[in-house]
């Protein structure tokens, strides 16, 4: 039997998206592809609306950004705004029905050679669903061990929502090791019911970067780079999000700064108003009518 096609969407906040948000997308792809059961033909990821209302959560407008940003990287995975769009917040159930009719809906008119007017609206779909692709292919939700285990929270889930995600759809969950999802599914009856539809996939390689750790370090002016895409990290200064303050980058800073009072012959002054980069505190030396140096009196840290 051939493996079936898919599209693997991931929901969340992405706020903001990290290193590990892609990495999810590679992971799961090579597990169903070496396992043979699947043939992933395109990822989507759809933020959160604004609507959520969750804690430091950043306008759609800049998680969008930050997401079409950190997938210039990616062939395969694309950016879905649809659930951003709406009035608001949808139900992950609600963001699965809606991408699997419009898979439907673009693969009949692929039958009828009728896709041409899909264009705007489509502009989600992978390439290669969208070019003359004549089978089935489904929606898959991905996500972490920490969604699997979410389906346990009394009150969090409707019985009805996690039998359609999981029975209609299906789960592609990336844990950690030393984590036991099958026993979590084990204590679940509705988990286990739909168990053949559930693939579990390890990744090996321990990898703990999170958006909310990211944003702690963010926050303290820590460097996290290497941990979210350098476009991200360039878009996260230049919008000053999540807190971020800018820092002194090296003495040619001080350049902009003036540092002298020209009605005074052995005095100069500096205004905190003229700093380009508050934050960084700053000594001046002075000479008779002259600014000799600049320098910090603390080395600053690594820039973000």
């Amino acid at each position: 039997m051939p493996p079936s096609k898919i599209v693997l969407l991931a929901c969340g906040s992405f706020n903001p998206p990290t290193n590990m948000h892609l990495r999810m997308f590679e992971i799961a792809r090579d597990h169903l592809h070496r396992m043979g059961t699947h043939s992933v033909v395109g990822g989507l990821i759809s933020p959160v609306h604004d609507a959520y209302a969750k804690n430091d959560l950043e306008s759609s407008t800049h998680r969008k950004e930050m997401v079409r940003l950190a997938l210039r990287s990616s062939d395969w995975i694309k950016l879905s705004d649809w659930e951003c769009n709406q009035e608001s917040w949808s139900r992950t159930r609600q963001v699965l029905n809606y991408h699997q009719n419009h898979v439907n809906e673009l693969l009949q008119a692929s039958l009828n050679d009728n896709n041409s007017n899909f264009d705007e609206e489509y502009n989600w779909f992978p390439d290669n669903v969208r070019n003359g692709c004549l089978e089935t292919v489904g929606v898959k939700l991905l996500c972490g061990a920490d969604l699997l285990e979410s389906f346990g929270t009394p009150g969090l889930w409707s019985d009805e929502d996690i039998e359609a995600i999981v029975g209609k759809y299906g789960l592609v969950v990336v844990t950690r090791s030393k984590t036991n999802p099958l026993e979590f599914i084990y204590n679940s009856d509705v988990l286990t019911k739909y168990m053949s539809n559930i693939s579990i996939v390890t990744e090996w390689i321990g990898n703990e970067v999170s958006s909310t750790k990211v944003r702690r370090a963010i926050r303290r002016n820590e460097s996290v780079k290497y941990l979210i895409p350098d476009p991200v990290i360039d878009y996260i200064q230049k919008k000053g999000l999540y807190g971020f303050k800018h820092k002194f980058q090296s003495h040619e800073n001080f350049s902009s700064i003036d540092t002298v009072d020209k009605s005074k012959k052995n005095h100069t002054t500096v205004s905190p108003a003229n700093y380009k980069h508050p934050g960084q505190a700053v000594q001046v030396r002075t000479v008779r009518r002259t600014v000799d140096e600049v320098i910090s009196e603390k080395t600053p840290a690594c820039p973000l």
